[in-house]
C-alpha cells in the first residue's frame, strides 16, 4: 500500500512540476515572437511603415501641389531655396512627387500580389483538392502562362490594353496568379495525405469543412511566405512597366516613369534623376528583407 501512495505522489509531483514548464505559445504568437527577434527584418518593417505613411497622407504633407512649378526654376539642386531634393526636368517640387509617386508605385506592387493571393490561393486548393479532370485543366491553363518570362508578359498584355494604373494593376495580376496556384496546389496535394484529413473524411466531414478546418491552415503558411517575396518583385516590376511608358499615365507621378522623365537630365543635374530610382531601391529592399523574416519565423516547429 505504502507503494502505491509513493508512486501516486511522484506522479502528482511530476504533474505539479509540469505546471510550473512554460506552455507552448499558439503558432502565430510564436511567428510574432520569432519575428520581433529579427532587428533587421523590424527595421525593414518600419521603414515600410514610413514610407506608406508618406505615400498616404502625401496630398496633405506635400510642400506643393503635385503639377505646381515653374519651368524657370527647373533641375534645382537639394538644399536649394523651398526646394530641400531638388526640380524635375518641369521646375516641380522632388519631395512633392516622390511622395505622390510612392502611392501609385505602392499600389501598383502591393494590388497585383493580394489579387494574386486571393485568387490563386482559391484556385490551387480546389485544383489540389478536387484532383482529376479539374486538376488537369487548371494545371494546364496555368502552365501555358509559365510558357512566357513573367516580365514578357506582362510588357506584352499592358502593352495591349495601354497605359494606366488599372491596366498596370490586371497585367501583374495575371502574371502573378498562376505561380500562387502553383505553389497552393503543390501543398494542397501534400496536405491532403495527411492522416487527419482522411480521419476527417472517415468521421463524415463534409468538403467543405475540411478544407477549411485543415487544407487551408496548412497552405496559408507557405503561400504567405511566396506571396510576401512577390511584393518587392511587383514593385520592380510596375516601375519597369512605368519607365517603359506602359504604367501610369502623365500628369500623374510614379517611380518608374519619373525616372524615364528624367534620364536624359542626369547630364545636367546628377544628383535629381536618382532620387527616383532611390526610393525604388530602398523600398523593395525593405520588402525583400520583411520576407526573409516573415519566412524564418513561420518556420516553426510546435
Amino acid at each position: 500500500m505504502s507503494e502505491e501512495i509513493r508512486e501516486e505522489a511522484q506522479v502528482r509531483s511530476r504533474v505539479l512540476e509540469g505546471l510550473d514548464l512554460p506552455k507552448p505559445m499558439a503558432y502565430w504568437h510564436q511567428v510574432w515572437w520569432r519575428f520581433r527577434k529579427d532587428k533587421i527584418g523590424l527595421a525593414s518593417a518600419g521603414i515600410i511603415v514610413i514610407v506608406v505613411l508618406l505615400s498616404v497622407l502625401a496630398p496633405w504633407i506635400s510642400p506643393y501641389a503635385m503639377d505646381y512649378g515653374p519651368v524657370s526654376n527647373r533641375l534645382a539642386n537639394p538644399f536649394s531655396e523651398g526646394h530641400i531634393l531638388g526640380t524635375d526636368e518641369q521646375g516641380r517640387d522632388m519631395v512633392t512627387r516622390l511622395l505622390h509617386g510612392g502611392r501609385n508605385s505602392l499600389i501598383a506592387g502591393v494590388v497585383p500580389v493580394f489579387i494574386a493571393f486571393t485568387i490563386g490561393t482559391l484556385l490551387g486548393i480546389i485544383a489540389g483538392f478536387a484532383g482529376s479532370n479539374l486538376n488537369t485543366l487548371i494545371m494546364r491553363i496555368v502552365d501555358i502562362f509559365y510558357a512566357f518570362p513573367a516580365i514578357l508578359l506582362a510588357i506584352a498584355i499592358a502593352g495591349a490594353l495601354g497605359p494606366g494604373l488599372s491596366n498596370t494593376l490586371i497585367a501583374l495580376s495575371v502574371v502573378y496568379t498562376p505561380r500562387v496556384i502553383r505553389i497552393a496546389e503543390s501543398v494542397t496535394v501534400q496536405a491532403k495525405g495527411f492522416d487527419f484529413v482522411e480521419a476527417a473524411r472517415a468521421s463524415g466531414a463534409s468538403d467543405i469543412h475540411i478544407i477549411r478546418s485543415h487544407i487551408l491552415p496548412n497552405v496559408l503558411s507557405p503561400v504567405l511566405v511566396y506571396n510576401s517575396t512577390l511584393v518587392s518583385i511587383s514593385i520592380l516590376a510596375a516601375a519597369g512597366l512605368g519607365f517603359l511608358g506602359l504604367g501610369i499615365a502623365a500628369p500623374h507621378a510614379e517611380w518608374g516613369r519619373m525616372l524615364n522623365d528624367l534620364r536624359q537630365s542626369i547630364y545636367v543635374n546628377t544628383w535629381v534623376p536618382i532620387l527616383p530610382g532611390v526610393a525604388i531601391f530602398i523600398t523593395a529592399m525593405a520588402f525583400n528583407l520583411v520576407s526573409d523574416a516573415v519566412r524564418d519565423a513561420m518556420d516553426v516547429r510546435l
